[in-house]
């Protein structure tokens, strides 16, 4: 994994955690948990469009917080 991927993995993690929203993302088939950095590690960098999965009393905040951080990496979202 290159240092950039490390980064965005450790920053996001580290975001999401700072809300009590469940944060999914789904890739192909797969559903994520965000929460997970191993789930994040095996899944960020295979140059596939996210669709994120945000349900809970802090959605609004914790969407564009995922938002911003997944754009600052280059990482593709659908469905904003």
């Amino acid at each position: 994994m290159s240092g950039l991927g490390t980064k965005a993995i450790v920053e996001i993690n580290q975001a999401v955690n700072q809300f009590k929203s469940s944060i999914v993302i789904k890739v192909g088939k797969r559903f994520i948990d965000v929460k997970s950095i191993l789930g994040l590690s095996i899944t960020l960098f295979c140059n596939e469009v996210y669709l994120l999965d945000i349900h809970g009393p802090d959605e609004v905040e914790a969407r564009l917080a995922m938002v911003e951080i997944f754009s600052k990496h280059g990482l593709p979202l659908s469905g904003i």
